[in-house]
Parts: structure tokens; sequence; C-alpha cells
């Protein structure tokens, strides 16, 4: 297990110094962000007057929902970097080596995750310049960025997962276009439970989107309910692991087929 956990760093190591020589990409992944912020909580920022929002701030409302997007739209992306890996013949090369199959696919969801973590911190704080209030303080914050680095794990394992069965781009653009979007609106992003349909509400709660957003909005309120937090993060976690499992399985799939 030591050994194991020894190679995952390493290899995360590896994809993480291909991140730092190419600085002016993290910029870019937080103009979608930054835009979902400030332009759409100024556009519908009296929305919260319809109720329902237990704020009276639609940017403290907002600010969880856009660390929660941000990580699921950065995580879907994480099969393309596998395919890339693909073609290049790099995995094939480290197939070769004794480095741990596990550690080969798990670098890529431990990357992932201190990535989401990072984004997930500067959208907080870039929140916090523009007025948003976090009552539940630091612990708050805290587990709104679990949530969803758990969430970016769920969903970038999947993608690898993806990546290793159908190698094409193609594929995983389309499965990415077909997703995003309606796990966004079908979840309580930009609008409270309470005035959203029935029917979109009942599917909001088999939405791990959605999961994400209720644990860190109710653990940055003033007075969160840590059973709906340990609820939806147990989930979470769970869904996690599976999707982990789900990702190491069809990577040995690969090995049998070259």
């Amino acid at each position: 297990m030591s050994n194991s956990l020894t190679q995952t760093w390493y290899m995360t190591q590896r994809q993480l110094m291909a991140v730092a020589r190419q600085p002016a990409y993290l910029l870019i992944t937080l103009i979608q962000p930054v835009v979902w912020l400030f332009l759409f909580g100024n556009l519908f920022k009296k929305v919260v007057e319809l109720g329902g929002f237990g704020t009276s701030s639609y940017l403290d409302y907002l600010v969880p929902g856009v660390v929660v997007m941000s990580a699921l739209s950065s995580s879907m992306w994480a099969g393309m970097g596998t395919l890339e890996e693909i073609e290049r013949g790099t995995l094939n090369r480290f197939l070769t080596t004794p480095v741990s199959r596990g550690a080969l696919m798990n670098a890529n969801v431990v990357h992932n995750g201190i990535s989401t973590a990072v984004q997930s911190v500067i959208i907080v704080l870039l929140g916090l310049l523009g007025g948003a209030e976090y009552p539940g303080g630091a612990g708050g914050i805290v587990v709104l960025v679990v949530a969803a680095v758990l969430l970016g794990a769920v969903f970038g394992a999947f993608s690898n997962a993806v990546g290793m069965l159908v190698r094409q781009r193609e594929s995983i653009i389309g499965i990415n276009t077909f997703l995003l979007l309606p796990l966004t609106f079908l979840s309580s992003a930009f609008m409270a439970p309470a005035q959203m349909p029935g029917w979109m509400r009942h599917l909001a709660d088999f939405n791990p989107l959605n999961w994400a957003m209720v644990a860190g909005r109710s653990a940055m309120s003033s007075q969160p309910d840590w059973g709906t937090v340990l609820g939806r993060g147990g989930a979470l976690l769970a869904l996690a692991v599976g999707a982990v499992w789900l990702s190491t399985r069809t990577f040995r799939s690969y090995q049998r087929s070259v």
C-alpha cells in the first residue's frame, strides 16, 4: 500500500509539473467562473426577492454553485489527457515499468483533485472580493472545497473510464456536451429549490452535482445542518470510490488489449 501511494504521488507530480509549465492555462480556466460570478451574479441579483434562497445576496448563494460547476466542468475533460497519453505512446511505455497500474490511473484523479481544490479556493476568494459573505467561516469553506473535490473525482474517473473504452475524442466531447448542461440546470446552481418546478426538484435529489452544492451551502450557512452535510458528502464519497474502481477496471481491460 505504501509503495502504491508513493508511486501515485510520483505520477501526480509528473502531471503537476506539466501544468506548472503552462501558467496561462490556469488563468484561462478561471475566465468562465468569473463570468458566472460577476455577470450572472449581477444579472440575477434581484431573484433572491422571490424567497427560498436563505440569503439576501444572490452572490452568497451563487458562489458555492460556481465552485461546484467549475469542478464538474474541468473534471469531465480528464479523459482527454488519458487519450493524449495513449496516442503519444506514453501510457504504453509506462506499462513496461514496475509502476503500479492503479497509480497510473489514480494519479490522474489526484492531480484533478489538487487542481479542483486550488480553483475552488480562488473562486471563493473572488466571491469574497465581490462582496460575498460566508457565515460558516473557514470550516464551511473547507467542506465546500472537499465536496467539489469529491465531485471532481467522480466525473474525472468516469471520464478516464470513457477514454479507455471508446478511445475517441469525439465521443468524450459528445458525452460531456450532453451531460454538462442537464446536470447543471437540474440542480440548485442558479435557482433555489423552492422556486423550481416539482419534477426538477425531485430529479435534483438524485443529481451528484446538487449533492455537492447542498453540502457546501449548508456548511457555509450560519446554521449548518450537519446531518445533510454528512449524508450528501457520504454519498459523494461512495460514488467517488465506485468511479475510481470502474476507472481502474477499464484500465486493466485496455492493458489486455495492447
